[in-house]
C-alpha cells in the first residue's frame, strides 16, 4: 500500500516477505557451501546415494548466525500435533523431513529419542516438524498420512512406526494398505476419519504449506533443521545437535528471551 502524494511510499508486505525469504535463503546457501568443502560421507552400508539424492553430512554445523526471519518460523502453536515441547521454549529445532528418506530415519531412530530425553523432557528445546517429501508419491501420500494421525493426536506415534525400520523407497512400503496398517499400529482410533483426513484438501494444503516455507528457504534435500534459526544440514551427528541446543538455549537466556 503506498502513501498519500508526496509522501514515500512504504514496503508492501509481499515486498517485506520478499526481503525475508531473500535474506533467509542466502543464510542457508551460505551454509550449505560451508558445508559442501568439508563434506563427508558416513560410513555406513545405506549410504549409496544416487546423483541427486541426499548425503550424509558429518562434522560441525555450518557457521552461520541466526536471523530474525529465521527465528519467526518457529509457529510455537501449544496446539499443533506435529510439535513436541513447550510452546515457550527458549529453543526450537524445525525439521524439514521426509519419511521415505533414509538419513532422516536415522536422525529419528538414534539423535531424536536422545534431544527428547536431554532437552525436551526439561522443557528446554520445542521440536517442530515439516513435512518436505521429496521422493514421489509415496513421500507424498506418507506425508498426507501423518497429518491425518495429527488429526488424531497421533503423529508422533505414526512418526516413530514409519521410521521403526529402513524402508527401501517407492517399494511399496508406504501404499495405502500399509499406511492404514502404521496407523493402526500408532494407534489412530478412527481409520475411516483417518482416510478421510489424509485426502482432505486441508492436508494437501498443510503439506504444500511446509514444502513451500523449505523451498523459499532454499532446502532442496533431506533432513534440513533450524535451531534458533541456525541451520544444520544433512545427518550431523547427535553431538551436533546437542552443541547447538546448548549454544541456543544459552544465546537465549543471555537475550533474556
Amino acid at each position: 500500500m503506498t502513501g498519500s502524494t508526496g509522501s514515500t511510499p512504504s514496503p508492501s508486505p509481499s515486498r517485506r516477505n520478499r526481503r525475508r525469504t531473500v535474506t533467509a535463503a542466502a543464510i542457508l546457501t551460505a551454509a550449505a557451501v560451508t558445508a559442501a568443502f568439508a563434506l563427508t560421507l558416513d560410513g555406513s552400508d545405506d549410504r549409496e546415494e544416487k546423483a541427486g539424492e541426499p548425503a550424509a553430512v558429518t562434522g560441525s554445523a555450518a557457521p552461520a548466525p541466526a536471523d530474525e526471519s529465521l527465528l519467526a518460523l518457529a509457529r510455537r502453536d501449544a496446539s499443533d500435533p506435529l510439535a513436541v515441547g513447550r510452546a515457550d521454549a527458549p529453543v526450537v529445532l524445525i525439521e524439514y523431513s521426509d519419511f521415505q528418506c533414509p538419513f532422516c530415519g536415522r536422525f529419528a531412530r538414534t539423535t531424536k529419542p536422545e534431544l527428547l530425553r536431554s532437552y525436551v523432557d526439561k522443557g528446554i528445546l520445542r521440536i517442530e516438524w515439516r513435512n518436505f517429501p521429496i521422493f514421489g508419491e509415496e513421500s507424498e501420500q506418507a506425508a498426507l498420512a501423518g497429518w491425518a494421525a495429527g488429526r488424531q493426536k497421533k503423529f508422533w506415534e505414526f512418526h516413530d512406526v514409519a521410521y521403526g525400520k529402513p524402508r527401501e523407497r517407492n517399494s511399496g512400503a508406504f501404499d495405502a494398505e500399509n499406511l492404514i496398517a502404521m496407523a493402526r499400529e500408532a494407534g489412530v482410533a478412527d481409520i475411516e476419519r483417518f482416510q478421510a483426513d489424509m485426502a482432505s484438501d486441508r492436508a494437501r494444503s498443510a503439506v504444500r504449506a511446509d514444502q513451500e516455507e523449505g523451498y523459499n528457504l532454499g532446502v532442496t534435500s533431506t533432513p534440513a533443521f533450524l535451531v534458533n534459526g541456525k541451520p544444520i544440514l544433512g545427518a550431523q551427528p547427535t553431538a551436533t545437535f546437542e552443541d547447538a541446543v546448548e549454544t541456543a538455549a544459552d544465546t537465549a537466556e543471555a537475550a533474556g528471551r
